[in-house]
Protein backbone atom coordinates (compact mmCIF):
# COMPACT_ATOMS: atom_id res chain seq x y z
CA UNK A 1 0.00 0.00 0.00
CA UNK A 2 2.03 3.30 -1.04
CA UNK A 3 1.61 5.92 1.66
CA UNK A 4 2.47 9.32 1.62
CA UNK A 5 3.43 11.39 4.97
CA UNK A 6 1.50 8.98 6.78
CA UNK A 7 -1.65 8.28 4.15
CA UNK A 8 -2.64 7.08 1.64
CA UNK A 9 -3.55 8.15 -2.26
CA UNK A 10 -6.83 7.79 -3.17
CA UNK A 11 -8.72 8.46 -6.41
CA UNK A 12 -12.50 10.67 -5.75
CA UNK A 13 -14.08 7.12 -7.27
CA UNK A 14 -11.91 4.97 -4.58
CA UNK A 15 -12.41 6.71 -1.91
CA UNK A 16 -16.22 6.73 -2.49
CA UNK A 17 -15.98 3.30 -3.12
CA UNK A 18 -14.63 2.55 0.02
CA UNK A 19 -17.46 4.65 1.79
CA UNK A 20 -19.67 2.75 0.47
CA UNK A 21 -18.67 -0.53 1.56
CA UNK A 22 -17.83 0.63 5.44
CA UNK A 23 -21.44 1.79 5.22
CA UNK A 24 -22.97 -1.63 4.20
CA UNK A 25 -20.28 -3.22 6.95
CA UNK A 26 -22.05 -1.39 9.55
CA UNK A 27 -25.18 -0.50 8.70
CA UNK A 28 -25.74 -4.02 7.37
CA UNK A 29 -23.29 -6.70 7.76
CA UNK A 30 -22.44 -6.28 11.25
CA UNK A 31 -26.23 -6.04 12.48
CA UNK A 32 -26.67 -9.06 10.41
CA UNK A 33 -24.10 -10.90 12.19
CA UNK A 34 -25.26 -9.48 15.80
CA UNK A 35 -28.99 -10.88 15.17
CA UNK A 36 -27.60 -14.20 14.17
CA UNK A 37 -25.39 -14.88 17.06
CA UNK A 38 -28.44 -13.40 19.62
CA UNK A 39 -31.03 -15.53 17.59
CA UNK A 40 -28.77 -18.70 18.01
CA UNK A 41 -28.00 -18.07 21.66
CA UNK A 42 -31.76 -17.13 22.20
CA UNK A 43 -32.88 -20.68 20.66
CA UNK A 44 -29.64 -22.57 22.69
CA UNK A 45 -28.57 -23.39 18.88
CA UNK A 46 -24.77 -22.72 20.11
CA UNK A 47 -22.80 -25.84 21.71
CA UNK A 48 -19.23 -25.24 22.71
CA UNK A 49 -18.34 -27.66 19.73
CA UNK A 50 -20.78 -25.76 17.58
CA UNK A 51 -18.67 -25.13 14.14
CA UNK A 52 -21.48 -22.60 13.27
CA UNK A 53 -20.69 -20.16 16.19
CA UNK A 54 -16.97 -20.53 15.06
CA UNK A 55 -17.86 -19.76 11.69
CA UNK A 56 -20.31 -16.52 12.63
CA UNK A 57 -17.24 -15.41 15.09
CA UNK A 58 -14.92 -15.65 12.18
CA UNK A 59 -17.19 -13.51 10.20
CA UNK A 60 -17.87 -11.19 12.86
CA UNK A 61 -14.06 -10.69 13.67
CA UNK A 62 -13.23 -10.44 9.34
CA UNK A 63 -16.24 -7.67 9.27
CA UNK A 64 -14.53 -5.29 12.58
CA UNK A 65 -10.86 -6.16 10.84
CA UNK A 66 -12.16 -4.58 7.85
CA UNK A 67 -14.41 -2.13 9.62
CA UNK A 68 -11.24 -0.79 11.48
CA UNK A 69 -8.86 -1.08 8.34
CA UNK A 70 -11.36 1.35 6.34
CA UNK A 71 -11.48 3.50 9.31
CA UNK A 72 -7.38 3.71 9.52
CA UNK A 73 -7.41 4.47 5.73
CA UNK A 74 -10.29 7.55 5.94
CA UNK A 75 -8.04 8.85 9.20
CA UNK A 76 -4.92 9.02 6.21
CA UNK A 77 -6.33 9.54 3.21
CA UNK A 78 -5.49 11.82 0.85
CA UNK A 79 -7.61 12.11 -1.78
CA UNK A 80 -5.94 12.95 -5.45
CA UNK A 81 -7.41 16.14 -7.29
CA UNK A 82 -6.26 17.08 -10.64
CA UNK A 83 -3.66 19.06 -9.75
CA UNK A 84 -1.77 16.33 -8.26
CA UNK A 85 -2.28 14.01 -11.09
CA UNK A 86 0.82 14.03 -13.55
CA UNK A 87 -0.07 13.58 -17.47
CA UNK A 88 3.83 14.02 -18.42
CA UNK A 89 5.05 10.92 -16.92
CA UNK A 90 3.21 8.03 -15.39
CA UNK A 91 2.40 8.59 -11.89
CA UNK A 92 -0.33 6.86 -9.18
CA UNK A 93 -3.76 8.36 -10.49
CA UNK A 94 -2.96 8.28 -14.24
CA UNK A 95 -4.44 7.08 -16.49
CA UNK A 96 -2.36 4.98 -19.02
CA UNK A 97 -3.22 3.97 -22.62
CA UNK A 98 -0.54 1.31 -23.19
CA UNK A 99 -0.01 -0.95 -26.18
CA UNK A 100 0.83 -4.42 -25.88
CA UNK A 101 3.57 -4.64 -28.47
CA UNK A 102 3.77 -8.15 -28.52
CA UNK A 103 0.45 -8.62 -29.75
CA UNK A 104 -0.50 -4.99 -30.70
CA UNK A 105 -3.24 -4.43 -28.64
CA UNK A 106 -3.71 -1.36 -26.44
CA UNK A 107 -6.01 -0.79 -23.88
CA UNK A 108 -6.31 1.84 -21.03
CA UNK A 109 -5.39 1.59 -16.98
CA UNK A 110 -5.63 3.82 -14.59
CA UNK A 111 -2.70 3.48 -11.67
CA UNK A 112 -3.74 3.47 -8.21
CA UNK A 113 -3.01 2.38 -4.98
CA UNK A 114 -3.61 -0.96 -3.93
CA UNK A 115 -5.92 0.17 -1.11
CA UNK A 116 -8.71 0.15 -4.54
CA UNK A 117 -7.09 -1.98 -7.06
CA UNK A 118 -9.24 -3.88 -8.82
CA UNK A 119 -7.96 -5.36 -12.46
CA UNK A 120 -11.46 -6.17 -13.48
CA UNK A 121 -12.00 -2.33 -13.63
CA UNK A 122 -8.72 -1.50 -15.15
CA UNK A 123 -7.75 0.03 -11.69
CA UNK A 124 -4.13 -1.28 -11.63
CA UNK A 125 -2.00 -1.10 -8.24
CA UNK A 126 1.00 1.08 -8.13
CA UNK A 127 2.63 -1.98 -6.50
CA UNK A 128 2.03 -4.39 -9.08
CA UNK A 129 4.29 -5.79 -11.94
CA UNK A 130 2.78 -3.58 -14.33
CA UNK A 131 2.11 -0.07 -12.27
CA UNK A 132 5.27 -0.55 -10.92
CA UNK A 133 6.89 -1.00 -14.73
CA UNK A 134 5.05 1.67 -15.50
CA UNK A 135 5.82 4.52 -12.97
CA UNK A 136 7.88 7.28 -14.16
CA UNK A 137 7.48 6.30 -17.92
CA UNK A 138 6.65 8.93 -20.50
CA UNK A 139 4.51 8.68 -23.46
CA UNK A 140 6.09 6.62 -26.64
CA UNK A 141 8.39 4.89 -23.81
CA UNK A 142 8.47 1.33 -23.68
CA UNK A 143 8.64 -1.11 -19.85
CA UNK A 144 9.13 -4.86 -19.90
CA UNK A 145 8.25 -6.50 -16.76
CA UNK A 146 7.68 -10.25 -15.56
CA UNK A 147 4.24 -10.64 -15.09
CA UNK A 148 2.57 -14.27 -13.61
CA UNK A 149 1.83 -15.22 -17.39
CA UNK A 150 5.46 -14.34 -18.28
CA UNK A 151 7.45 -11.03 -19.71
CA UNK A 152 4.90 -8.68 -21.47
CA UNK A 153 6.73 -5.49 -23.45
CA UNK A 154 4.64 -2.23 -23.38
CA UNK A 155 5.03 0.82 -24.64
CA UNK A 156 2.85 3.89 -23.16
CA UNK A 157 0.72 5.54 -25.55
CA UNK A 158 -1.13 8.31 -23.83
CA UNK A 159 -1.46 9.73 -20.36
CA UNK A 160 -4.36 11.47 -19.16
CA UNK A 161 -5.81 12.47 -15.63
Amino acid sequence: MQEHHGGYFLTPEGYKALQVELEHLTAVKRPEIADRIRESQQHGEFSEDNSELDEVKFEQAMVEGRIAELKTIFGNATILDDSMIPTDYVGVGSKVRVEDTDYGDDFEIRIVTSVEADPSKDLVSNESPMGTALLGHSEGEKVTFDAPEGRKHYKVLKITK
